[in-house]
Order: structure tokens, then sequence, then C-alpha cells
């Protein structure tokens, strides 16, 4: 057997070993094996690549620019990206299993968020304030935080680094990166085009490993600024804790238990589609995953049989042919997740509809597959309608009326994002403002644009991705007063 690919880390410029010289396997969810060996970092690389961070944060090549400079580099890292997003995208789904169709579109779409910040860079203006004391001129300017600590999950990696890196290093931030031990090579293989850009060495640093060895050090390092984390509840949770003892500024994009509703007046065909896009699109494996849906009971029956039938039809198998439509799960422990939760809620009383388990069929292999799955009969109490599978897994909750729906879709402790099919344009107005979450799509489902904060309410998150607001994440405002007035004034009385 030939010897395993080595992956290194990437460090102040440079392809490094990690202090311990250990490296542990990826595997390709396909096939079920392993492809390469990525550093197993710990607290040495993690101190060394804030180190670096440091030192590049006060070095004139990347103090010095100013915003629109920063833009050019950030538009050149686009550019480089739009070149190389085909490689990267295969490089995805050699490591998490999602579909060619899917990864390839996010790689050749992630781009947009580099242009974008690339624009905005020197559009942050501080403001002349009128300040009510007499001679004295008084302003605001914007900087940027410090060291960044970017953590990234393993269904989107270079998707989600954009949303953190694009807005970090407009707003002048150097970061530390540290992607999920799972899917670490597009990151790691990233780190070649920041470099080709044309961004000083420091500015851009990836460590691998796992969370507690890798992540925790970052998370708690003294000279990181701010944490941005994308992952579940209880880890962002975790992260938000131990960031709080020494007062960084934290983001967190975390889980969702999102809410479809289907009223009756929908157009059905629509509804029927989008919400198997919320569901069986990327196996599942997203936080804004439509995984309750709410079906009115005038038309239930009819909606719940045409939608089992067209979720029948969804083709299984590589990840790599352009005609798959579900692929393998990305890992062994949330594969295993998965089929424990078909059993939970069997056991609760769900009624199984289509699918409940393994994925067997030939063109599976040997990979990590479970059966697209549609349970009905179920309340919104059941476990498999209150906590995250994250996977291909559709809990169908009938409703009456309006207020019905909305109670239901509130009442868990995520809002990150909801759905809503209706033909009636009052109710397309007026059901997103009564549901709690970051995110209400109307006749539509599943879609991000770097123009769109995106972020949750309660247990979903902290903080807004993409679109003007995510610049303001990374940067802390700064107030100059200077006096004009001849006299200083009594000097034992505030001014």
């Amino acid at each position: 057997m030939a010897e395993l690919e080595k992956l290194k880390m990437y460090i102040n410029g440079e392809r490094v070993e990690p202090a311990s010289g250990e490296y542990f396997e990826t595997h390709n969810p396909y096939t079920g094996k392993p492809w390469a060996m990525v550093a197993r970092g710990g607290d040495a690389d993690a101190n060394r690549a804030v180190e670096a961070a440091k030192a590049a944060l006060e070095n004139s090549e990347w103090a010095d620019l100013n915003a629109t400079q920063r833009g050019h580099l950030l538009r050149r890292l686009g550019d480089l990206a739009a070149e190389n997003a085909e490689r990267l995208g295969a490089l995805e789904v050699k490591d998490n299993g999602k579909l060619i169709a899917e990864m390839g579109m996010q790689c050749q779409y992630l781009v947009q968020w580099y242009y974008y910040f690339a624009g905005l860079a020197d559009k942050i203006e501080g403001a002349v304030l009128p300040i009510d004391k007499p001679a004295t001129f008084t302003y605001t300017r914007q900087e940027p935080l410090g060291v960044c600590a970017l953590i990234t999950p393993w269904n989107s990696p270079l998707l989600l680094l954009a949303w953190k890196l694009a807005p970090a290093l407009a707003a002048g931030n150097t970061v530390v990166v540290k992607p999920s031990e799972f899917t670490s090579a597009s990151t790691l293989a990233f780190a070649d085009l920041v470099e080709k850009a044309g961004f000083p060495k420091g500015v851009f640093n990836v460590i691998t490993g796992f969370g507690k060895e890798a992540g925790e050090p970052l998370v708690v390092h003294p000279d990181v600024a701010k944490v941005a984390f994308t992952g579940g509840a209880l880890s962002g949770a975790h992260v938000y804790q131990q960031a709080a003892a020494s007062l960084k500024k934290v983001s967190l994009e975390l889980g969702g238990k999102s809410p479809n509703i289907v009223f009756d007046d929908c157009n059905m065909e629509n509804a029927v589609k989008g919400a198997i896009s919320g569901i069986f699109a990327a196996t599942g494996q997203t936080c804004i995953a439509g995984s309750r849906l709410l079906v009115q009971k005038g038309i239930h029956d009819e909606f719940v049989e045409k939608l089992v039938e067209f979720a029948k039809t969804a083709k299984i198998g590589d990840p790599m042919a352009v005609e798959t439509q579900v692929g393998p799960v990305t890992t062994i422990p949330q594969y295993e997740k998965i089929l424990s939760y078909m059993d939970v809620a069997r056991e609760d009383g769900a009624e199984c509809l289509l699918g409940g388990g393994k994925a067997e069929l030939p063109e599976c292999g040997d990979g990590w597959f479970v059966e697209p799955t549609i349970f009905a009969g179920v309340n919104n109490r059941m476990r498999i309608a209150q906590e995250e599978v994250f996977g291909p897994v559709l809990s169908i909750i009938p409703f009456s009326d309006e207020d019905e729906a909305v109670a239901i879709a509130n009442d868990v402790i995520y809002g990150l994002a909801s759905g809503v099919w209706t033909s009636d344009i009052r109710r397309a107005i007026e059901i997103p403002k009564r549901i709690k979450s970051g995110t209400v799509w109307v006749n539509m489902y599943r879609a991000v644009s770097y123009v769109a904060p995106f972020g949750g309410y309660k247990r979903s998150g902290l903080g807004r991705e993409s679109g003007q607001q995510a610049i303001q994440e990374y940067q802390q405002t700064k107030t100059v007063w200077i006096s004009t007035a001849t006299e200083t004034p009594n000097p034992f009385v505030m001014g």
C-alpha cells in the first residue's frame, strides 16, 4: 500500500510539521478509506500561529496598507479562488463526501465574498460627531480587533471560511484558521492561494487537529482578540464560555431545527420541491436544514403522498457523479448519530414513511450512506422534532391554522432559519414577522448571498455573517477628542 500524503500546517508563510510530529488519517466518506494524513496540532502549534499573526499585525507590510490596498489583495484572492474552483470543489468532495454539484457550485460562488468585501474595505467610515462641548473636535475611527481565530466546520469548509475570512481581512485583522479535523485538506490548499495573492507572511495561518488539542488553545490564547466559530450548539456554548474568561469578542453560527411551513394555499408542486431541498440536499448536513415540515391539515395527506413519491426518485451514490442527488454522510460519528435518531423516532411513536436505515445499494460501495428518511405522525414534543439530527431525516408535523403553525415553529431552542409556502401576500409578509429565526424564506428555501446578513436567534448563535454588518464584527470603534481651546478649563471638573 502506498504511503499516504502528509498534509502539513501553514504558519507564517511556511508549511510546517506539528510540534508533536504526529499525524492522523482523513477519510473519503464514499470509499470509507483514508486518503491522506493530517498534522495533529496542539498548544505549541497554536502559540506559534498566534505569534506569527500578532507579529504580522504590527508589521508595516500589513499594518501600513490602506483599506483600498487590502481590497486589492482580496480581489486578487477572489480571482485565484475562481481559477481554482473546480480543483478545490473536487478536493472537498474527496474529504467530506458532499455532491460535486453542491461543492463545485459553492467553490465557484464563494469568490463573491472576497469580491464583495474587497469593495467594502474602503467604504467603512468613521464620523465627525456634533459634539456638545465648545472648542472641541471629536471623531470616530474604525480599527481592526487584532488576531482572529476562525474555527470552521466540516460540511462546507471553504464557503464558511469565506464568510469569516473575507470581512476579517478587509477590516485589517490577521487570522489563524482551525478547520474541522474531518475536512482540513481544502483549507490547507487554499493557503497556497492566499500566499500567491500577495498577503504578507503571518496574516493567514492554518493549524489542524482536534478541537480540544488545537482549537481550544486558540480560544483561550491571550493574544487572540476574536473567535468566530461555526459548529454545534454544545461546542459553541463551550467556546463562548471559554472566550468570556478573557472578554474576547465572539461570533457563533450554531445549529438549527428549522420549520418549513406549508399552507393550504401553496403551489403544491413548488412546495414539495422546497421541502425536498430543505432536508435532502447536502444529505441534510446543513445547519439550515428544514428538518421540521409543518403541513396544514387540509392538504396534509395529499402533500405527504406527493412528497414521498418525489423523494423516492432521489439518486444515491458517488458524490463525484453529476447525476447523484444524495451522497454519503461525512463522518462515522455523524453516520451513527443519524441512525440512532431513526430508532429514537420509532420509539417515540413516529411513523416511518420512507427510508429509516442504512442505504446499502450497490452504488453506495463501502461508504457511509443512510436512506433519505421521512417520518409522519410527529408532534413537536418528540426528540426528533426538538434535537438537531444533521442528516436526511424529515419530521412531518400537521397544523390547523396560522397561530398553531407559528407556535410550533417557535417552540424550539433554536432560531436559525425557516420557510413559508403560501400564495397569500398578507401571509407572506405577516408570518415572517412572527417567526423567531434569523432567516425566513418565502416560497423558496436554502438560499444565501454575500449581501444578506446570516445568523441565528436564541441558541442558534450570536452575530451576523455576510452583508455590510459582517465587517463590523471584526472592527472596534475608537473615539478621538481634540481640544481647540486656548486655555484648559478647571482640571477638577469633568468637561
